[in-house]
This record gives C-alpha cells, structure tokens and sequence, in this order.
C-alpha cells in the first residue's frame, strides 16, 4: 500500500523551489553532493518534521511542528534536503543538508512501503536524545501539521541511531516510549535530594 505523504503548505514548498532555483542558495550550501548534481533537482516527500521535547514518566508525549524536510531528488535518488522553518511572515526556506538522516529516510520510506499497510509518514524528532524516526502514523485524515505518537503508530529510528536503539526496525509507539523515557529520565543519586 502506498504511503500517504501529507501536502506540504504552498508557501513551504514555493520557499524551497525559488532556493533551488537561486545559484547563489545552492552555491553556498553546505552540500557538495547538490552542487555537483547533473540534471535538474526536484524537491519531493515533504515530510513535515515534529519535535518531541519531553516524554513525561506516563509515557504521554506532546509534539510541536518544527518545519517540513524535503527530499531534493536528482535522477533516482535524494542527494541532498531542504528545510522549511514557520516564522511570523509564514512559511520560508531554512536551508540545504547531505549526510547521514537523507539517506536513511530516503531507505525508511522504501521500508515503510513495503509493510502493506497504509500510514502517513512525519519525522519525529528527539533532542534530548540525538534521535530521528520517521513515524508512520495510522490515521490518514490527519492534516500532518498536528497530533502525537499513537500507542500503534510504529516509528523507526533513522541512522545513526542512539547506542542501543537500533536504526531501521520498526517500533509500536507504546514499545518504543517507555524505553525512551527511562533514557530521558535523570538518575537520582544516592543522598541526592528528591
């Protein structure tokens, strides 16, 4: 079953074609693999990128929208991706990135497709915990801009993963969280105060 990419925001989008389309934007972008690209270069899959700040001891999480990545495709595979950032203006480019995170979403989704059971793909980011996923949320009438991690939403952590966790499997929200909760949860130290 296909996955269901949610629509990006018209302004998200134009931002990222008008910085492709500028020399000076690709130019100075720290991407050697778009700067040398042959052929034209396409933004594609906009995913829209949330951040989960913290994960309470309950387990319930709350996400906020970050911005939405995009896949910048030359010929059959992404080389690099642009990044969209909400400021008070509106929608509006962020900047270019290679490296680790595009390639493995670009493999996360072939994963994705493969599970037969339609999702709409996010990322989920984690700071505390130097952590990517891309997650596959089940509820497909869902504009992208909004909600949380459902209990059966699977996420599947991108490479490089955080020690332990490992990258490309998928997990049920409800497996993964706890286990990123007792990560994110400070140890008390013996005769420290509570």
């Amino acid at each position: 079953m296909p996955l269901h990419v949610p629509p990006a925001p018209a302004p998200a989008l134009r931002s990222v074609l008008t910085a492709l389309g500028s020399p000076t934007a690709v130019r100075e972008a720290p991407t050697p693999a778009l700067r040398a690209a042959q052929g034209p270069a396409t933004p594609e899959l906009p995913l829209p990128v949330h951040v989960l700040d913290r994960i309470t001891p309950e387990g319930i999480s709350a996400t906020r929208l970050a911005g939405w990545r995009f896949l910048i495709r030359v010929g059959d595979h992404a080389v690099a991706a642009a990044e969209t950032m909400l400021t008070p203006d509106g929608w509006a480019f962020s900047h270019f990135f290679e490296g680790p995170y595009v390639t493995s979403t670009e493999r996360a989704l072939r994963q994705a497709e493969a599970l037969g059971q339609p999702y709409q793909p996010r990322l989920l980011s984690m700071p505390s915990l130097y952590m990517l996923t891309l997650w596959l949320h089940g509820d497909l009438s869902d504009d992208g801009a909004t909600g949380h991690p459902a209990p059966a939403d699977l996420l599947v952590p991108l490479a490089p993963a955080p020690p332990g966790i490992p990258a490309h499997v998928p997990h049920r929200v409800a497996e993964l969280l706890p286990v990123l909760t007792h990560r994110v949860t400070p140890i008390r130290l013996m005769g420290s105060p509570a």
